[in-house]
């Protein structure tokens, strides 16, 4: 069997009224030292968005979604921070924010695969 890396991983979550305090998951972002990794994955319900606030911008919060996976994903069109490493990458996604999508709090795991980690988590918390 291959080795467990520990990976840490943080829900991103849709507020769509900041002042109301609402919100649904809609991505995770994880990141795994050992392997360098990190990536993330949305899926936008636009029927929760729509229930939560009727009047939401949806384009507005799929481009903030797609944008953390730019970031993950790296290069020259994701911005300054994609071109730093994968650990602070990470840690610039889930600083605290006060937006539409926001990070939630980190939470550590074991895993083989980080990138099927990534997918597992999107099924069982944001899916």
């Amino acid at each position: 069997m291959s080795e467990r890396h520990v990976f840490e991983y943080a829900l991103l979550r849709v507020v769509p009224r900041v002042e109301r305090g609402e919100q649904f998951n809609a991505g995770v972002v994880v990141y795994c030292r050992a392997k360098t990794f990190v990536a993330a994955r949305t899926h936008l319900d636009e029927a929760k968005l729509a229930a939560l606030d009727p009047h939401a911008d949806v384009a507005g919060v799929r481009a903030a979604l797609r944008a953390v996976e730019g970031v993950c994903h790296g290069g020259e069109a994701a911005g300054q921070a994609a071109r730093d490493d994968a650990g602070r990458r990470f840690r610039w996604l889930v600083a605290p924010r006060s937006t539409v999508v926001q990070p939630g709090p980190v939470h550590t795991g074991l895993t083989r695969d980080p990138a099927a980690e990534v997918e597992r988590l999107l099924d069982l918390l944001v899916r």
